[in-house]
């Protein structure tokens, strides 16, 4: 006599539905917190200035920032891992001369009231003559040909930072920092010339008197940092750089592009109208 299997005892639904949750929804509520926490970093954007202007922010890496509303934009990556592109590096224009990024060419009308390294500082604050907060919404110009290639807010004491990518005659990469800006004028990419209009001198988020924080940069790091350290963190000083590369040879430089450089942004521009009529301007192209 052949003997039968065992009964298979009933299907427990309620118990096998139980156990399928506790196995899933630890696994469903981790997915849903990365999905809340995702969307909230990606979905802060940048405010270029005060007018809302595009000016869109720099680069993760290799890859674009995504855009988004708001001043806390850039909190949304490590700035420590904004850098140029390999293609930024390449594309760059030389940069054969620089002058002064406030006031005229020569620096004259301006004055520096912090130097580099004084009290640990790490650039230059250029200010107008007249003081106080008198140099507020004055143009703020491109020290030399280059790419912009950081562009937005910079973070809580910066205010609105532009940083622009040149190439030296010997190949090296600089960067110069233009920080405390009140209004930006140009998104990343652009390519401009020396003494172009970038923006306006602002008040760093309201935390300063009116002025123009500049470095000049060795490192490729496009992250503002704290513009203090007891050392020079690759910076150069900025008043020393653009005095001694203000006489560049003959043949480096380009034609001048005649006429004033705040045609385009009339309204920015508070005085230095014929400024550009002065300059020789250079790019590999003109060559």
């Amino acid at each position: 006599m052949a003997l039968r299997p065992p009964p298979s005892p009933p299907f427990d639904l309620r118990r096998h539905l139980s156990q399928l949750i506790r196995q899933v929804l630890p696994i469903f509520v981790l997915v849903a917190a990365a999905l809340v926490i995702g969307s909230a970093v990606f979905d802060r954007g940048t405010e270029a200035d005060s007018e809302g202007k595009d000016s869109r922010p720099a680069r993760v890496g290799l890859l674009p920032v995504e855009r988004g509303e708001g001043k806390d934009a850039l909190l949304g990556f490590d700035p420590a891992l904004v850098i140029p592109r390999p293609l930024d590096l390449v594309r760059a224009p030389v940069a054969a001369r620089f002058d002064f990024p406030l006031g005229s060419p020569l620096g004259a009308m301006t004055y520096d009231a912090q130097p580099f390294l004084t009290s640990r500082h790490l650039g230059d604050d250029f200010n107008g003559i007249g003081g106080q907060d008198s140099d507020r919404g004055d143009p703020v110009y491109a020290a030399g040909d280059g790419e912009v290639v950081f562009s937005g807010w910079g973070g809580d004491g910066w205010g609105n930072v532009v940083t622009v990518l040149h190439r030296m005659p010997n190949g090296d990469p600089i960067t110069t920092l233009y920080g405390h800006l009140e209004r930006i004028r140009l998104p990343v990419g652009s390519m401009v010339r020396r003494g172009e209009l970038l923006g306006t001198v602002g008040k760093g988020d309201g935390r300063y008197l009116a002025h123009l924080h500049f470095e000049v940069r060795r490192a490729n790091s496009l992250d503002p940092g704290g513009g203090y350290a007891d050392a020079p963190m690759d910076r150069l000083s900025g008043e020393a750089f653009l005095t001694s590369r203000r006489g560049a040879p003959e043949e480096m430089q380009n034609e001048a592009l005649g006429g004033p450089w705040d045609t385009r942004f009339p309204t920015a521009v508070k005085s230095g109208a014929d400024r550009g009529a002065s300059l020789r301007i250079k790019t590999e192209a003109t060559e």
